[in-house]
């Protein structure tokens, strides 16, 4: 028999409690992690929307719980990144006392959730059942025909060492579509183009950064990795033009455009 239990927590990071082991599907009363989409409700699931509206505890990063607030109908929990073990302990507790939980991640939580993920499961120690939803990846490979078969995704968007995968968008560029979800805002779209073309990537390759993907003011920046590159360097928002909202795609090939916004 599969061992579904909650793994350690002190041996292991978060994203590998997340991780550890296949979800029980006969769990009683899980908490629930959903992911909310990029933001546009909708592209909210039905699914999604349920677990929010029905869980008597609703917990995530401030920016996240903001899209959803008119669908909690229990109590919001609404952290940062200085407050988050605070909150979750809080939250776990409401869920210990018997309410039932939900947390919120932006987008798909398998595609750049797993950090936030495990960190809930360690907190309320109990099953956690992952409501999909749609992530900006998804938006992004729709709008550059790059199929997820034939790409390779890297997130960056995460706390720790990026050196492997930093590794992996090296070794397949050129090769296979590359879709990046950057990091805020010391890992931007123009930091990933310089260590690409550091690395030997043809500059040639066509770069489109997608920002705010689905909101009214979506913008995609259509450009060569030479000449994104040239945004490489600084970590704070006024170093870089793009947003923290921001998806990068670099084609396979070597159809490289001008540069357009639109």
């Amino acid at each position: 028999m599969t061992d579904t239990s909650t793994p350690d927590c002190d041996e292991l990071p978060p994203e590998a409690i997340a991780a550890a082991a296949p979800e029980r599907p006969d769990a009683d009363d899980p908490v629930r992690a959903v992911g909310i989409g990029p933001g546009n409700l909708d592209y909210l699931t039905p699914r999604g929307e349920r677990a929010i509206r029905e869980a008597d505890a609703v917990v995530g990063f401030e920016t996240v719980v903001d899209y959803v607030r008119d669908r909690i109908e229990g109590k919001a929990l609404a952290c940062g990144y200085d407050d988050e073990d605070e909150t979750l302990a809080a939250f776990a507790e409401r869920v210990g006392d018997g309410d039932t939980g939900t947390a919120v991640l932006m987008g798909d939580p398998n595609f750049s959730g797993y950090q936030f993920l495990g960190r809930v499961q360690a907190a309320v120690d109990r099953p956690v059942q992952v409501v999909p939803g749609v992530s900006s990846l998804q938006i992004a490979a729709s709008r550059a025909r790059t199929p997820m078969e034939d790409s390779t995704f890297v997130t960056l968007h995460k706390r720790g060492d990026l050196t492997a995968d930093r590794e992996r968008l090296r070794a397949d560029a050129g090769e296979r579509h590359l879709l990046v979800l950057p990091r805020p805002y010391d890992v931007m779209p123009g930091d990933v183009a310089a260590d690409l073309v550091d690395a030997g990537t043809p500059g040639s390759l066509t770069a489109l950064v997608y920002e705010r993907l689905t909101h009214d003011d979506e913008r995609v920046t259509e450009t060569t990795l030479d000449e994104l590159a040239v945004h490489a360097g600084g970590s704070d928002p006024d170093d870089t033009p793009f947003s923290d909202l921001s998806v990068l795609v670099v084609r396979a090939g070597t159809d490289g455009p001008g540069a357009t916004t639109r």
